[in-house]
């Protein structure tokens, strides 16, 4: 979230911010509530020192052996006066605190302004396959090669979902294995294995929550959801935590199964492996100081290029704008890998800076190291400021072998399997009917 003095500091900077979002929120009235919450806690703090003030004034009287209850009868009407103040002051806490999470982030300068179409795309690399043959969809090779049952899934569970079959299971394990011993090996992330359930908090921090809790699959028996992404625990991993300034930066990658009820994708594509409710994915949660995260976000991004340059699928990087990043970012890159049988570019990872705005949700902070110069460790004490996260798919399964099967595609039906996943395999060359 943001910062409210900030917010009262810089009404402008949040209303442009808000417009260029194309952002529907009643600003104006938020600025009244914070006001009017503002002037019952001066008011309701005065009342309460004004009582501190009586009950010591009762004390000297009964000391010096006075009549005290004028003085305690007064004390009682501010009493009274406090009980009211401070369930006005909860309400307009509440309403405050709920509208302050309601308001997304700022975004950076260099986002470009406007809709969708404003989107740049800054990089594209590898060639898009020319085929002698007519390429088959995903969907096609999947029941050529009995990898995938859409029917089956359907029936277990309902539209939407996938189910992996024999050496489809294996290419996305495989898949994984082999994302997370990039990352963990060569990228110097931390492997984490987190819970796929998190709690109403655990939501909040990261922004889900509020306002796309429609979007979340929630157990209500218990007000716990299944996570839309591994970014969900990991980040909350430090949340209410103070870091040292050494320990930073964190990196972490984790797989997780992902859920997503996808409640305003109606009409939107959803067949073969395009939209599901339920996916894996690696993803990339970094921790670090306020001025290394642009940096760090760069390097985030070439992390989850390097996925695909391995793996020679053609991808192309996209600079959202500001009406097409995520409620919590301040600057996203979108990576799209093109998927030959249906002939789309296919999202597979979002590379997101948050700045502070879920550092303040969550309460993760650090405390900067002090100048050596100063004796004392007392004197070396520094105050502790938020953190900036960020994260990324690195990257996002299903669309991922969609577009990988597609690719590998040869004109009698088989996949080949790339030099770099064949440990993964068995070192299988292709998958194949009988195979």
């Amino acid at each position: 979230m943001l910062d409210p003095k900030f917010i009262r500091e810089n009404t402008q900077i949040v209303k442009e911010a808000l417009k260029n979002r194309n952002y529907n929120f009643d600003f104006d009235s938020f600025l009244d509530l914070d006001e009017k919450r503002r002037a019952l806690i001066q008011e309701t703090e005065a009342l309460r020192s004004e009582q501190n003030k009586l009950s010591d004034r009762v004390k000297v009287l009964l000391k010096e052996k006075q009549d005290p209850k004028p003085t305690i009868e007064k004390s009682k009407e501010i009493s009274r006066n406090l009980d009211i103040l401070e369930e006005t002051l909860k309400n307009l806490k509440t309403q405050f605190e709920w509208q302050l999470l309601n308001i997304p982030n700022i975004p950076h300068a260099s986002v470009p302004v406007g809709d969708i179409s404003c989107n740049k795309i800054i990089k594209t690399c590898g060639e898009e396959r020319k085929f002698g043959f007519k390429p088959l969809t995903h969907i096609e090779l999947a029941e050529h090669l009995d990898i995938l049952d859409f029917k089956r899934a359907s029936k277990i569970t309902g539209s939407n979902f996938i189910l992996y079959k024999g050496l489809g299971a294996r290419l996305e394990r495989a898949l994984i294995n082999f994302m997370l011993d990039l990352h963990v090996n060569e990228h110097g992330y931390k492997e984490i294995f987190p819970p796929f359930l998190v709690n109403r908090e655990s939501m909040t921090t990261t922004g889900q929550l509020p306002k796309f809790e429609e979007d979340m699959y929630r157990l209500k028996s218990d007000d716990y959801f299944l996570i839309p992404t591994a970014e969900v625990p990991v980040t909350n991993i430090h949340r209410d935590e103070v870091l040292e300034e050494e320990q930073l930066p964190i990196y972490y990658a984790a797989y997780s199964a992902c859920f997503r009820r996808e409640a305003g994708s109606y009409g939107k594509d959803t067949a073969g492996l395009m939209r599901v409710h339920q996916f894996n994915k690696i993803e990339l949660v970094k921790f670090v100081k306020p001025q290394d995260s642009y940096d760090e976000l760069e390097k985030l991004l070439l992390n989850a290029c390097k996925v695909l340059e391995l793996l020679q699928i053609p991808y192309r990087v996209v600079l959202l704008s500001t009406q097409d990043i995520s409620f919590s970012a301040a600057k996203c890159y979108d990576i799209e890998i093109y998927s030959p049988g249906i002939n789309k570019w296919l999202e597979v990872s979002s590379c997101s800076n948050f700045e502070d705005f879920q550092a303040r949700r969550g309460n993760i902070k650090y405390r900067p190291q002090a100048a050596s110069c100063k004796p004392h460790a007392e004197d070396r004490k520094q105050k502790p400021e938020y953190v900036h996260t960020l994260n990324g798919s690195g990257v996002a399964l299903a669309r991922l072998v969609a577009a990988f099967i597609e690719n590998y595609q040869n004109s009698d039906g088989s996949i080949t399997i790339p030099s770099v996943l064949r440990k993964y395999m068995d070192n299988k060359e292709r998958i194949a009917p009988g195979l």
